[in-house]
């Protein structure tokens, strides 16, 4: 069975994307393909020469590249479900390498700096109590403002916290954290309305995360750090000590939540450069291994 032409075969992709996907995807995957049709010129051609061409003349960085051949080879699955081609074109095809900046994070001694650091606030107790549990547990800033009060266990140090695709998972908690949430809950936090929420604001309304990114800001600014510290900062930083202490990279994963363990892998980049540093530092041959890359 052959589709009449181009433009019916990637309209009827757009339907069935806009049926399962996102509008914004069903744009996106538009535009991608109506120029497809341009290099085509309208003609029903998918071989690996025309999809080649297609990718040098409109995939000019590596991001927009691995864009478009996603994009390509989800059509290509379409068309040949439908019955319209019989093979693969992009099978051979190469994603292209995306360089992956590595996460921002404090060094432990800003870090324990940051959480002891004396900053006015209208709400310290609050405030101390948030920064201490995103160090402490290496919550995401939604995670950190969905935590009800009945999700923590003190006698455990323990935490129950409902991560992306509403995924259980259990995180742990150190004293000093223990004694910051026990201080706000005791002499600070206001009662919840209508919910559980442990961290409240002044009528008892859930924080926001936009209220916790604030807060880390401030605490940053008035401390004398980057003022573009955020509650992802104090995720990574956890995460980077954790290794940095030995922790193995499994145990890192299931406390993060990653689905996938590559993506926690990235943190240990952090710490291999960071004893790069130290050995460069402080090692009498180690002059230039800053400089040598793995």
């Amino acid at each position: 069975m052959a589709a009449r032409s181009l433009d019916e075969a990637i309209q009827a992709f757009l339907d069935q994307m806009a049926a399962r996907g996102s509008a914004h995807t069903v744009r996106s995957y538009g535009a991608d393909l109506s120029q497809l049709a341009v290099i085509t010129d309208g003609s029903f051609d998918l071989s690996e020469a025309v999809l080649r061409r297609y990718l040098r003349e409109y995939g000019k960085t590596p991001i927009t590249r691995a864009r478009k051949l996603s994009c390509l080879r989800s059509f290509i699955k379409f068309c040949r479900s439908a019955g319209w081609i019989d093979s693969d074109p992009t099978e051979g095809f190469e994603a292209p390498y995306r360089r992956r900046d590595l996460p921002k994070s404090l060094s432990q001694g800003q870090a324990e700096g940051f959480l002891e650091g004396d900053v006015k606030s209208r709400s310290p107790k609050r405030d101390r109590a948030m920064l201490e549990l995103a160090y402490a547990t290496g919550m995401r800033a939604s995670e950190i403002v969905g935590v009800d009060l009945g999700d923590l266990d003190f006698k455990t140090g323990r935490l129950i916290v409902l991560g992306k695709g509403n995924k259980e998972r259990v995180v742990i908690f150190g004293e000093a954290c223990a004694r910051a949430l026990q201080d706000y809950i005791a002499g600070e936090r206001v009662a919840a309305v209508g919910s559980d929420a442990l961290f409240t604001n002044t009528e008892g309304g859930r924080l926001t995360t936009r209220t916790l990114q604030n807060v880390v800001r401030r605490w940053a600014l008035q401390l004398g750090l980057p003022g573009d510290v955020s509650p992802h900062t104090l995720r990574h930083s956890f995460a980077t000590h954790l290794l940095d202490g030995g922790a193995d990279l499994k145990s890192v994963q299931q406390l993060l939540g990653h689905e996938n363990l590559a993506t926690t892998q990235i943190y240990t980049h952090v710490s291999i450069d960071r004893l790069r540093d130290s050995v460069a530092k402080a090692h009498p041959r180690g002059r230039g291994t800053d400089q040598k890359k793995d």
